[in-house]
């Protein structure tokens, strides 16, 4: 019998091309999960169309992935790879036999391409999914500071206001004017001041109690 005449062969074959091809950008696998997936998909494409629509549907899958790629490399909204999965769910629906064998077809890109996540716990992830999802912590051990390294050694600094802080306004230490916040408090002009916060450039004063 012909494999190719089962109607669930589908699932296998386009869960399995679906499954490296997304994994090959997932991860760095160095072109293998990539000729495997392609491998697959051109065997599912060229058991069930003519020459010419063949060449078709393999654009229209591959162009879903595409869409996948660049959505989560500059769109990172969601909306060309929502059209990307489209794109690919149609390719193989329409190149199916008959509605069950399509059906099972788009079963197996959907299996496939939620499967290769899996692939993130074993292989390395590819650099540019690192960067999107912002896995580096910006610390200062890996050479990142959020907070600005003057306004931090303000920090137990003693000023005083140029102005009334209601609760924001301006204040001079050694000689330098830096806008700050009160507690909530109403700070009277020439009044003694301490920082007892600094958040990024945002200070945080209180009054020096005699």
């Amino acid at each position: 019998m012909d494999i190719f005449s089962l109607t669930w062969i589908g699932l296998v074959i386009t869960g399995l091309g679906t499954l490296f091809l997304i994994g090959e950008v997932l991860v760095n696998m160095r072109g293998l999960f990539a000729l495997l997936g392609v491998g697959f998909i051109t065997v599912y494409f060229g058991a069930y169309v003519e020459t010419g629509s063949f060449i078709f549907m393999l654009i229209i899958y591959f162009a879903g992935i595409l869409l996948i790629i660049i959505d989560g490399k500059v769109v990172n909204d969601g909306t060309l790879a929502t059209l990307g999965l489209a794109a690919m769910l149609a390719s193989v629906a329409l190149a199916a036999p008959d509605l069950t064998s399509g059906l099972y077809a788009v079963i197996g890109v959907l299996l496939g391409g939620g499967a290769s996540f899996f692939f993130l716990k074993v292989f390395k992830r590819r650099e540019m999914w690192t960067k999107i999802t912002l896995k580096d912590q910006l610390t200062k051990e890996a050479g990142y500071n959020s907070m600005n390294m003057e306004y931090e050694a303000l920090v137990n600094e003693e000023g005083i206001t140029l102005n009334d802080l209601r609760p924001t306004g301006t204040i001079r230490i050694n000689k330098k004017d830096y806008s700050a916040v009160s507690n909530g408090q109403w700070v009277s002009k020439d009044t003694p001041v301490r920082v007892v916060q600094v958040d990024g450039t945002k200070i945080l004063v209180e009054k020096i109690k005699e």
